[in-house]
């Protein structure tokens, strides 16, 4: 297999021939694998004392024969494997960019990445800026895309403060509280990292971020393909790669049941106890926030800052109960109603929509959208019952109706 990508080491080769798009539709026969998928081929190279790269070899193919598993029949790895041309077309294209790659078998991958979120680390990393970054952890930043005059302070300041204490940023690019505090840490001569859910290639040369990628102030990565366009997956997708690359995060601002702040905090509470996650409870606060703090969230420390931050955020991590915080009397917040198991579901339905654009089982679904399967069940069943999802036998699969509205799948994650 001749493969014109020297620049790449062979086991990342194999890992793109295996689990990048190069802009093709995933619904073809052969389609890149998950990042599930890898996971459970990476588990069987293992136990074949395998790598990556053996498989671009005659005699990693023929052991493919051995791989006993229903979604990873040997046709379809053998005809992954055999895409050396669009590799070697990609790579030169992204490298004429600017673009680098990672991927999970490489030594310069984050660790943090896979220490948190383990078989659901991302098999590829597409990037521009220091890789370095990757690994100097910080404060995660999130919050919505609509910001007032308050929230917009309150964000810069925590960004300038981090800059001047040598605690980096780390968020997700989007407009509002995103791009603030990673645009307001560089500003203050700090750095940031954004972890992008469509279009790296054109956030990368954007007004917006080009001076600082060029300065070595900001790195942006993405774990999809470089010129992939927005879409709900992906967005719900990165979310716990931004707190998974920080040592502690901060919701700025967050709507109550919907969003992508929102769900990107939940999944963190649920799944990944330790990321220490805070919530702003100064001024006007948000009933996301409030919920957040119900839920297991804890009270970012209240300015003014008299030691430095990351001490302070240690500190209150390390405490086994946190304080509960009443909201100021000026804050005038409306009773939050119970969360309640149809609020939940009204919640994640999205989501789930969003994946059943071609037909998927329960299990891959699941794990693609780290739920448990009995849970994921319950809820295609009831979409099912609703007529948003249509169900097929043998095999069983699940896939969005058509005639559902665009709409109900398109929910604002971005907030």
């Amino acid at each position: 297999m001749n493969i014109d990508s020297h620049i790449l080491p062979p086991d990342t080769q194999a890992i793109l021939l295996l689990c990048a798009s190069f802009g093709q539709n995933r619904q073809e026969s052969a389609s890149p694998l998950t990042t599930g998928e890898y996971s459970e081929l990476a588990k069987w190279l293992r136990s074949m004392q395998m790598k990556p790269a053996d498989l671009l070899t005659p005699t990693g193919i023929n052991s493919l024969a051995q791989l006993n598993h229903p979604k990873l029949p040997p046709e379809r790895l053998m005809a992954l494997l055999e895409r050396g041309g669009m590799l070697a077309l990609a790579v030169e294209k992204w490298t004429n960019q600017g673009i680098w790659i990672l991927a999970r078998s490489d030594r310069h991958y984050p660790p943090r990445l896979k220490h948190h979120l383990q078989h659901l680390a991302p098999p590829l990393l597409y990037g521009v800026g220091p890789q370095s970054r990757l690994l100097d952890g910080g404060l995660a930043i999130v919050g919505s895309r609509e910001i007032d005059e308050e929230v917009l302070t309150f964000t810069r300041t925590v960004a300038h403060t981090c800059a001047e204490q040598g605690m980096q940023v780390v968020s997700g690019g989007a407009k509002g509280v995103d791009s603030e505090a990673m645009l307001g840490a560089i500003d203050a001569g700090g750095t940031a990292v954004g972890i992008l859910a469509n279009s790296l290639t054109k956030a990368a040369v954007s007004q917006q971020f080009r001076a600082s990628i060029r300065a070595a102030k900001l790195t942006l990565i993405s774990p999809y393909d470089p010129d992939a366009g927005f879409t709900v997956g992906t967005a719900m997708g990165r979310n716990k790669y931004i707190y998974a690359l920080a040592d502690y995060a901060l919701v700025i601002s967050s709507s109550f049941g919907s969003g992508g702040t929102w769900a990107g905090a939940t999944e963190v509470l649920r799944h990944y106890h330790e990321i220490p996650l805070f919530v702003r409870t100064q001024g006007h606060i948000p009933q996301g926030n409030q919920e957040l703090l119900k839920m297991g969230a804890k009270p970012f420390p209240p300015m003014p800052w008299h030691q430095p931050l990351h001490s302070l955020l240690a500190d209150t991590s390390s405490a086994t109960e946190p304080q509960p915080v009443a909201p100021p009397e000026t804050a005038k917040i409306p009773p939050s109603p119970p969360t309640t198991a149809k609020d939940i579901y009204e919640a994640v339905l999205p989501f789930i929509l969003a994946e059943l654009h071609q037909p998927r089982d329960a299990k891959s679904l699941a794990a693609d959208l780290n739920l448990r399967s009995g849970q994921l069940e319950d809820w295609l069943n009831r979409a099912v019952a609703e007529g948003k999802v249509e169900k097929t036998k043998k095999p069983v699969r699940y896939i969005i109706n058509q005639s559902v509205p665009q709409s109900v799948t398109q929910l604002s994650l971005l907030d």
